[in-house]
């Protein structure tokens, strides 16, 4: 059984619009364009002790707009590449499903952050989620982390923290 003193702090990111520009089902990785500020942060962030966990709807697998096998060597291709950089991913969950297919693991839902948090012992209430949609901040809150959202517009949210670009964050969270 795992003790409450032996948990993990995590960092939960969004991928497309976080860590890569959100140019629509990005899936090839040409079209794979890493957002500006988003090694620092990472850097930064690891520093800290935090876990770095992705969480990720892709239903572009379920709408046949791209295989399981493209996402997974997409994926291989983002972690090498934060690699490369001193950064290390400690793990990628994604939802695969359509919004209609009414499962529980697709943001807001929380069944990525219950698998990471089982996997890794994460202690939620120290740890965030960073992401560019209402659906993250929701899915944040409803996994009892606070949130940071990436947006441009000046849209009401109820997100801990909003701001509008990647490099704001670092100088923003309260760790």
């Amino acid at each position: 059984m795992n003790s409450k003193k032996d948990q993990k702090k995590a960092i939960f990111l969004d991928r497309d619009g976080i860590i890569n520009v959100d140019h629509g089902y990005v899936f090839k990785v040409e079209d794979f364009e890493f957002n500006a500020g988003i090694f620092d942060l990472l850097a930064f962030l690891q520093a800290q002790g935090y876990l770095l966990i992705v969480v990720t709807n892709q239903s572009g697998i379920a709408r046949g707009y791209y295989t399981q096998e493209d996402y997974m060597q997409l994926t291989s291709y983002m972690v090498e590449t934060l690699q490369k950089e001193g950064i290390k991913i400690d793990a990628v969950f994604h939802c695969p499903h359509a919004p209609q297919d009414k499962c529980k693991c697709r943001k807001p839902k929380i069944g990525m952050f219950k698998a990471a948090k089982k996997q890794f012992n994460i202690d939620m209430k120290n740890s965030w989620m960073i992401g560019d949609k209402e659906s993250d901040v929701e899915a944040g809150k409803k996994a009892g982390m606070r949130q940071v959202l990436v947006s441009s517009c000046k849209a009401s949210s109820d997100a801990t923290i909003v701001v509008e670009n990647i490099e704001d964050i670092k100088e923003k969270l309260d760790m």
